[in-house]
């Protein structure tokens, strides 16, 4: 345990230690990233795919010794028991910060299949894990401004069209889809400019939620809802601070939820009463999940 080193120093050391484990997972990556790239046999490829999902997993077991030497977190989860690693999930939960990946993929290593989350495609350029993602097939996502696409009506629906396509791959095997519905991180300047009517959550998408069912409703097992907040902190930490260890508890609220039959492999796009249905739903769980984030901050002696 590294404790005992001063904040900043902790820092420094977390990230040099999480970005060593990136290069040396992303080189044992780079012969099945090379193969993938060069070969288009659909067979080999997604043998390629399994043995970089190996990878991938040794990946966030080191990085979860890293995070046991370097943080003090005091754990406050329930609800972490009763999965199936051969069965699939889609995972949703709110977004408070970066740490939230690296404390998800902690949590659920070996209960659940591999993490695969919906990323921005902006983050394609980002060194060494970019490519290491786009080889995991992990779906990037080109997001449109409301005005953008009243200006470009042709480009509607793109988002949709990438997750059902990324949908379909993960038929082939067991697979865990983690989306952040809110599409962003929590601030309260974004809660405010979107005027959220939940007091510590942004607005939900249902759009990708709804498409995820739609394509591979009947291929999934169950859905995880995933509540978590960092009680402690006054705002939601920086990925820095987390480095530095001042996250001081994560309380996690996990509840495995049964997906609606009326929603598997409903026709999304073209059944509004179903896309009305999806959204009510959804937004029923924001407010489920906006209470008991407030009930916990409470017992933390917070009213915000």
């Amino acid at each position: 345990m590294l404790n005992f080193l001063p904040a900043p120093v902790r820092g420094v050391v977390a990230l040099l230690l999480y970005t060593l484990n990136t290069i040396g997972c992303f080189v044992t990556m780079f012969p099945l990233i090379l193969l993938k790239i060069i070969i288009f046999n659909d067979s080999v490829r997604f043998g390629l795919t399994k043995g970089l999902i190996a990878l991938g997993m040794a990946w966030i077991h080191i990085n979860s010794l890293i995070l046991w030497l370097t943080q003090k977190i005091q754990w406050d989860i329930k609800g972490l028991s009763g999965f199936n690693p051969k069965a699939s999930y889609l995972v949703i939960s709110n977004h408070r910060s970066w740490a939230d990946i690296l404390i998800l993929q902690h949590l659920f290593k070996r209960r659940i299949p591999f993490l695969k989350f919906f990323l921005k495609k902006e983050l394609i350029w980002v060194p060494f894990l970019g490519i290491a993602w786009w080889a995991l097939e992990f779906p990037f996502m080109k997001r449109y401004s409301r005005e953008f696409i009243q200006n470009h009506p042709e480009l509607k629906g793109t988002d949709i069209e990438t997750t059902r396509k990324y949908c379909e791959k993960f038929k082939k095997s067991p697979i865990s889809v983690i989306n952040f519905l809110e599409g962003t991180r929590f601030d309260e300047s974004k809660r405010q400019k979107q005027q959220s009517p939940f007091r510590h959550l942004l607005l939900p998408k249902a759009g990708g939620t709804a498409v995820v069912l739609s394509a591979m409703g009947e291929s999934l097992d169950q859905i995880i809802d995933v509540t978590l907040i960092y009680p402690e902190n006054k705002t939601a930490p920086s990925f820095w601070e987390f480095l530095e260890g001042r996250i001081p508890k994560a309380t996690v609220r996990i509840r495995r939820l049964d997906i609606p039959a009326e929603f598997a492999g409903a026709n999304c796009e073209r059944d509004k009463k179903i896309q009305e249905d999806i959204r009510h739903w959804v937004n029923a769980l924001w407010t489920e999940k906006d209470k008991e984030i407030a009930a916990i901050l409470e017992q933390h002696g917070r009213s915000q």
